[in-house]
């Protein structure tokens, strides 16, 4: 096993490792720092998140770096604002012993002007920022990107998930041709070997198949419900554990943002994060998410990276992810600092097979346990219920009011004023009828797949699985649904959506159908006709904010 040193690396860099702990390489970082620091190449890593990724591109630099340069040397692009914070973190401290070095970061959602005057104070030797951000300092002429050596695009794949080819081509237009250009993803799409084969000059590739280990302290369990039951399942499983502090994984941002809205309105301390929300919004959440004001928070994957939180009890996996590693880096968002935790998926019977698979490549055990039944929630529930009655402070009540409510209840027992309340509370609870028992019995799995077969085989699985839960207007069939991520939190009323909308697809209010304004977002239904102009490339703001448009597919 190498150390750093033997990787090549200077004596104050592997000063600031022995600080951090840091004392043997992990598989990227051996095999791509002699490759850098030998010959400056093109580069390709192909590693996992939580691989070491960033200290196999950040030490190099600090390597190379001469702290008299007077200009940017080395640029890093990552998809969030989180990540982009993290990496640069980690730079400072890997460079703790290396004088004179600047590290600046820039992202969007925060004043531009000020990380203008930094940039011009500083005059930082290695920038990182997220793509959108640059690309507003290049405009403004904030920045000059012609004397880099280095450019490192980071978690690649995600920044083209997240939309950022455009500026990635931009960015590199305004860079030297002799610079190296570093590469790291976790997946190779055909757009990664788009820019693989417009960009770079016979780059050097290290791919490296992560052992992906879990941390023995988390539990897996998973539960087994129907998709239509998932979200009464999750509302149980909220319920049933009291001190539940911990985050929600969902697949997409609008599926994200839709369960945040549900878990509020059925009366859970839940927030939502994702890519469509602003900065300032973002802030506000993880703010209320760390002092637990908030103790839910629904994110996806994307949008939770550069989280670091040591004291959350559960991760959920309300929708399954892809592949086994990034069910390990979702779990190990809990257990940390030595402390227990729990990772639990739902899981529905087109999943089960993902979560044997899971067991398999990552050598676990993931248990299936029983969703409470309804019958069993009732005690649990007024075990909520008294907990709250009795930590209740009575200060503000005025001593006019007390006398008051003694007198009116002077003739009933204690006994029979508890009844009663409790007869109002479980009335409150309990307006919706459910199902007693939401589970689905994993030892009818073979007959739920030969069923699925048969259904694939038809086209009907397929058609019934992808058919979207509603909680609004039935959709109009000459319509298209938008999801806009503005809301009520913005202010946002339907009369000034409609003079937005119709101005910006140059349609006017009787194309436009059904509104329904959640929190931060809207869903519009406008005229099919008018699918290419809801569509189109330019900027539209409100209040000063970017608006994002995207089509909500609905599949039958």
């Amino acid at each position: 096993m190498h150390t750093f040193t033997e990787l090549g690396l200077g004596a104050d860099i592997v000063r600031a490792l022995d600080d951090l702990g840091f004392t043997q390489p992990t598989e990227i970082q051996a095999k791509a720092i002699p490759v850098l620091l030998e010959s400056k190449p093109d580069f390709i890593g192909l590693a996992q998140t939580g691989t070491g990724k960033t200290a196999a591109f950040g030490l190099p630099l600090i390597h190379f770096l001469e702290p008299s340069v007077d200009h940017i040397f080395s640029l890093i692009l990552a998809p969030t604002r989180e990540l982009a914070q993290q990496i640069a973190k980690e730079l400072e401290n890997f460079s703790k012993y290396k004088s004179g070095l600047k590290v600046q970061v820039v992202y969007g959602g925060t004043p531009i002007m000020s990380q203008i005057r930094e940039l011009k104070n500083r005059r930082p030797h290695i920038l990182v920022a997220t793509p959108g951000r640059l690309q507003d300092l290049i405009d403004r002429k904030a920045v000059k990107l012609d004397q880099i050596e280095f450019l490192v695009l980071d978690e690649a794949d995600e920044m083209l998930n997240m939309g950022f080819q455009e500026d990635i081509d931009k960015i590199l237009q305004y860079t030297p041709e002799e610079k190296s250009l570093w590469l790291f993803s976790a997946t190779m799409p055909k757009e990664i070997r788009a820019i693989i084969g417009t960009y770079m000059d016979q780059p050097f590739e290290v791919k490296i198949h992560a052992e992906v280990k879990t941390n023995e302290n988390i539990e897996h369990k998973y539960i087994y419900v129907n998709k239509a039951d998932k979200e009464a399942a999750l509302k149980r499983v909220l319920d049933y554990l009291t001190d539940f502090y911990g985050v929600i994984f969902c697949k997409t941002k609008m599926d994200t943002q839709e369960l945040a809205d549900y878990l509020e309105k059925e009366g859970y301390r839940a927030e939502p994060l994702h890519g469509d929300m602003s900065q300032s919004q973002r802030d506000a959440v993880m703010a209320k998410f760390r002092n637990k004001t908030t103790p839910i928070l629904v994110a996806t994957d994307v949008a939770a990276r550069g989280i670091d939180v040591d004291s959350l009890t559960h991760v959920v996996h309300y929708s399954l992810p892809e592949n086994p590693e990034y069910y390990t880096h979702r779990s190990g968002r809990t257990a940390r600092a030595g402390k227990k935790g729990t990772s639990l998926a739902i899981v529905t019977p087109v999943d089960i097979r993902r979560i044997r698979f899971f067991e398999k490549m990552l050598d676990i055990e993931i248990k299936h346990i029983k969703v409470p039944l309804q019958s069993q929630m009732y005690s649990k529930k007024l075990e909520k219920w008294s907990e709250k009655v009795i930590g209740t402070d009575t200060i503000e009540l005025s001593e006019e009011i007390i006398q008051k409510a003694h007198e009116l209840f002077k003739d009933i027992t204690k006994e029979a004023l508890l009844d009663k309340m409790l007869v109002l509370e479980f009335n409150r609870l309990y307006k919706k009828i459910e199902k007693d028992d939401l589970n689905v019995s994993v030892k009818d799995l073979q007959g739920d797949n030969k069923k699925k077969s048969r259904d694939d085989r038809s086209g009907r699985s397929k058609r019934n699985d992808d058919v979207p839960s509603s909680r609004g207007k039935q959709r109009s069939s000459n319509m298209d649904t938008y999801f806009i991520n503005i809301g009520k939190i913005d202010n946002i009323h339907p009369g000034v959506l409609i003079d937005i909308i119709a101005g910006y697809a140059g349609t006017n209010k009787k194309h436009i159908g059904n509104i329904d304004i959640q929190k931060r977002h809207c869903l519009v239904e406008v005229d099919k006709k008018f699918s290419k102009q809801m569509l189109n490339d330019r900027v539209l703001k409100y209040r000063g904010r970017r608006i994002t448009i995207k089509k909500e597919e609905f599949k039958y």
